[in-house]
């Protein structure tokens, strides 16, 4: 059994739960002018549910344009690549992928092909991608060298703005979330700041949390849906197919269109555990909770490229805003995290993977009783 979302299924804003701020247009990361995503899904045979999501900080014609960037770690067993020079530098630049753990070389070296092809003059120069990871091994033949450099090119082809694609869907289509089909998930915000208004964006593979732990608006539902929990059961009647219950990861990118330092793009990706937390996780020692967030703003401030710049030298200027002027930014984060969370689990269907491991879809109209919706 492999499904996979519908356009214009609901999503969980549309079924009444209660949740706050205002979403852009789309209520996607795609809502932060610029901003592209694009997936590649690879679903084969009874064994193969993996694949890989791009997302661009920036159009493709000016990707290699710098942004302000940081990162947070909230539990480091995961992989994301290219952070050291992104702590270095303060800047992210090139298509961000998240794909299986197992694939990270493929999809890094997809990013590689896919600059030396659409980028030659940068090429020349060092490239060090973002590639980040979530465990898909429940449904997905993890070991399988099924994700090939192509298919993360086919990705970053395929990134477009608008709506984006949830649940089953690129990197996120093998993954789990709270003991039910996960996946990818997206929200946004609009901020007002005086005269102003800007996006805050989230998107985010989902491959975490404990079935009894999930919260949704507030109401701990998990330990009323514990029937129908094949991934949690006794790790000892069945070590191949039981992990340890929260174990996963998740993969946070956060974007903005608000003028920002590297360092308050750290701080929002230090926001990103309280949205997590809002349903229900508490962070599990099996989880790799690793975030990324970073501002489209100042686009030449950090000059186009790496190298050595020709001419006389010159300076780069920003322009950010306060820091005792972020809260709202903050309070963006955690609301279009938490909502993301629960798009992933509205729109991920149940999926049979590799020896005929099974992973439910969450109850929609069990959850709304609970909750008090209907």
């Amino acid at each position: 059994m492999t499904s996979t979302p519908r356009a214009g299924d609901p999503r969980a804003r549309d079924l009444g739960l209660p949740l706050p701020g205002t979403p852009g247009p789309h209520n996607a990361i795609t809502d932060v002018p610029g901003v592209h995503v694009g997936q590649a899904t690879l679903i084969e045979g009874e064994a193969v549910r993996t694949g890989v999501t791009a997302i661009l900080p920036r159009p493709p014609a000016t990707v290699e344009n710098p942004c302000a960037a940081g990162w947070y770690s909230l539990n480091g067993n995961g992989e994301m690549t290219g952070t050291a020079w992104l702590s270095e530098t303060g800047t992210l630049r090139l298509p961000v992928l998240v794909t299986n753990t197992h694939a990270i070389g493929s999809a890094h070296r997809g990013v590689i092909d896919w600059a030396v092809r659409e980028k030659p003059q940068i090429a020349e120069e060092w490239l060090l991608p973002v590639v980040a990871e979530t465990w898909d091994g429940y449904l997905n033949a993890i070991n399988a060298p099924t994700v090939q450099p192509h298919h993360a090119v086919a990705a970053i082809d395929a990134a477009r703005t608008g709506p984006v694609a949830e649940g089953s869907v690129g990197g996120g289509t093998g993954m789990n979330c709270y003991g039910f089909k996960g996946g990818n998930g997206t929200a946004s915000r609009r901020v007002g700041y005086g005269a102003q208004t800007y996006t805050v964006g989230a998107f985010m593979q989902a491959n975490f949390g404990s079935r009894r732990e999930l919260t949704i608006c507030g109401t701990r539902v998990g330990p009323e849906l514990s029937a129908d929990n094949p991934m949690e059961g006794n790790p000892m009647e069945d070590s191949a197919r039981q992990q340890p219950p929260g174990s996963g990861s998740v993969i946070v990118v956060i974007a903005t269109d608000a003028p920002l330092l590297p360092q308050q793009c750290t701080a929002l990706a230090r926001r990103v555990p309280l949205g997590l937390a809002r349903t229900g996780t508490s962070g599990s020692h099996f989880s790799g909770d690793l975030f990324l967030a970073f501002s489209t703003a100042n686009e030449d401030a950090f000059g186009s490229g790496m190298g050595f710049p020709k001419g006389e030298p010159g300076y780069g200027e920003l322009r950010f805003i306060p820091w005792n002027r972020m809260d709202a930014f903050y309070e963006a984060v955690v609301e279009a995290v938490e909502e993301a969370v629960l798009n992933v689990l509205v729109a991920s269907r149940g999926m049979t993977g590799r020896d005929g491991h099974r992973s439910p879809g969450m109850p929609v109209d069990e959850v709304l009783r609970l909750v008090g919706v209907r």
